[in-house]
């Protein structure tokens, strides 16, 4: 889409170890879908209210690893 902001991952901002390539590939997906305004749920997002007003996670399995990525 023109209009598609990049979705770019800056290295050394991870503090935990990195993702796979194919995780990679989901996050940025799932990244893009909430900038063109989807709306996601269960079981890619959730609302986390007790973190802050209008804050979620995006949830993502990675091999034997869960990640978070809160926005």
């Amino acid at each position: 889409m023109v209009n598609d902001k990049p979705l770019v991952w800056l290295q050394g901002e991870v503090k935990t170890p990195p993702f796979s390539p194919k995780a990679r590939l989901d996050a940025g997906g799932l990244l893009r879908r909430l900038q063109r305004g989807e709306t996601l749920g269960l079981p890619h997002s959730r609302p986390m209210p007790i973190i802050a007003p209008g804050c979620h996670e995006l949830r993502l399995r990675d091999g034997g690893h869960n990640w978070r990525i809160m926005y």
